[in-house]
């Protein structure tokens, strides 16, 4: 196995104890597959993913590592057998099933991104789950095209404002939800033609007289009683992309004559548990329809705050509070 540098037998990691506390663990080095690549964190990305496990409610894939963190970005020092050394030394950033919250972390290197020139290590380290979860939802699921209109909840999110940014780019009319003014106006900032605070406004009363014509795709990853509501804004042969149960698990009732009269779809996803070559077939896809505008900073993430990985806990706690605009990154050192 090519390695760029000598590789330490172990090294420190974010553990979660019996209970639900993290703390600091040393662990062996990932053993590296021939596909994959083993990649020293620079810093990574925090999600609600990983307050979900860390909560217990959400497992990483059979055989997939127990450590905390699904993104990171950092630098490859070794390579599997059948992945070429040209990559030895590259500043990467991408997805990873598990293992994030650590000193190295393993790769498929199908999945890797190269970190542009321009971008930041702690900006690429909350770039790829929220774009690639964006990409997924509006275009592969959604089939999202110029001109049509989308409808983003939390659209300060991490993965809402990564949906703005990508749904302009491609000459759509978007519409966000959001829960203050200052997210709202930080969505129109970022492109956003329409922004509701849903605390204040009736997002479904607003939406019906400023965008008719219904939306072709809704982005929702509260559920809940936000599921009929989006039936009222639904347009014809609409599909409702739901990404988690922020809201709750169970809908009030939904009057699926509506859906039928649509032409409706309802469709749930996850990212984390998709097969490998799912993943890099998206990263291709994502890579060939917004690699440019990635390259040049046309689009990129939107960072809230850096903390030390020392400081996981707060950057946990500050996730869950929902008063940021955009991502929580940790600088691993």
């Amino acid at each position: 196995m090519p390695t760029f540098t000598a590789l330490p037998a172990s090294m420190q990691a974010i553990d979660v104890t019996g209970s639900k506390l993290l703390q600091f663990v040393t662990v062996p080095l990932p053993v590296v597959g021939d596909a994959e690549v083993l990649i020293k964190v620079s810093a990574a990305g925090v999600n609600r993913a990983d307050l979900a496990q860390r909560a217990g409610y959400y497992p990483p894939p059979q055989g997939e590592s127990e450590i905390l963190g699904l993104e990171v970005a950092g630098t490859v020092v070794a390579c599997g057998a059948a992945v070429s050394s040209a990559w030895l030394g590259a500043d990467v950033f991408g997805l990873v099933p598990g293992g994030g919250y650590a000193e190295y972390v393993k790769m498929p290197a199908a999945h890797l991104l190269r970190r542009p020139a321009g971008m930041s290590v702690e900006a690429a380290a909350g770039c790829a789950e929220v774009f690639l979860t964006a990409y997924q939802a509006m275009f592969v699921l959604g089939e999202l095209r110029t001109g049509q209109a989308v409808l983003l909840h939390a659209g300060a999110s991490g993965v809402g404002t990564a949906a703005i940014q990508l749904a302009k780019a491609a000459g759509a009319v978007v519409a966000v939800t959001a829960g203050s003014d200052e997210k709202t106006g930080a969505c129109l900032e970022l492109g956003a033609d329409v922004a509701v605070n849903y605390k204040t406004a009736d997002f479904t009363a607003v939406l019906k007289d400023t965008v008719p014509q219904g939306f072709r795709v809704i982005v929702d990853p509260v559920a809940g009683d936000y599921l009929p509501k989006n039936l009222q804004v639904l347009g014809l042969d609409g599909r409702i992309v739901v990404l988690a149960m922020l809201g709750g698990r169970t809908v009030p009732a939904f009057d699926l004559t509506q859906m039928f009269k649509k032409r409706g779809q309802l469709l749930c996803s996850t990212l984390r548990n998709r097969t490998d070559e799912y993943k890099a077939d998206l990263v291709s896809r994502f890579l060939a329809q917004f690699g440019s505008g990635l390259e040049t900073g046309a689009i990129k993430p939107v960072i809230a705050k850096v903390l030390p990985w020392q400081e996981a806990d707060v950057a946990h706690q500050l996730l869950a509070s929902n008063q940021l605009v955009g991502k929580v990154v940790l600088k691993v050192s």
